[in-house]
């Protein structure tokens, strides 16, 4: 097995961290093979699992730099820059959607149904955490705002959670048709406005 210097390892492993993202986004975590994250970076298969155990390791370490980069642009044009809560909440939702139906990778995992094999790869309380940590970016605004009265009586986390249960539409978008983006805007406007303290 050959060693690599700790600046050959960084290179190779971010070299396969560019393969996979256009990969994946482009062919799905299903139809990408080792060789082919591989090829490009001009190492063999097997050398591959001296960086990751499988590709989706990968898959999973490049989708959470992702989510990282999103949540920080989408916490910042929403959550922490709008003081009103309905129009937080719109912005939030309106990027969210915008990411799903427009970013390659993110659109393969939500609708071309990744999410489930690479979910199975974590365990229950795993999975929980990670849902919680995705739940704390919005849970303090919401706390905010409902300890000034402006947000409507419920568990924050319930709040919070039916927030980031909306871009879940996107995996209809085939059976609601040519309507989708109607309806998916009727539902964010709706959303927003129903969690406002009347």
């Amino acid at each position: 097995m050959k060693g690599f210097s700790d600046e050959e390892r960084d290179r190779i492993r971010a070299a396969l961290m560019d393969a996979g993202r256009d990969l994946f986004a482009r062919y799905g975590l299903r139809k990408t093979t080792i060789a082919d994250l591989t090829d490009p970076v001009g190492i063999g298969t097997s050398t591959f699992y001296q960086f990751f155990d499988s590709k989706e390791a990968l898959y999973a370490e490049i989708l959470e730099a992702e989510e990282e980069a999103i949540a920080e642009r989408i916490m910042a044009t929403s959550f922490e820059s709008e003081d009103d809560p309905r129009a937080a909440i719109e912005a939030f939702l309106h990027a969210i959607f915008e990411e799903i139906e427009t970013n390659p990778l993110i659109r393969t995992l939500m609708v071309e149904d990744e999410l489930d094999r690479l979910e199975a790869q974590y365990s229950a309380e795993e999975q929980a955490q990670s849902r919680r940590e995705e739940l704390a970016f919005i849970v303090p605004h919401v706390e905010r705002w409902q300890a000034e009265g402006r947000l409507r009586e419920a568990e924050a986390e319930t709040i919070a959670g039916a927030i980031r249960a909306m871009p879940l539409l996107t995996l209809h978008q085939d059976d609601i048709g040519e309507n989708y983006a109607a309806v998916r805007d009727l539902l964010i406007e709706s959303v927003a406005a129903g969690l406002v303290a009347e």
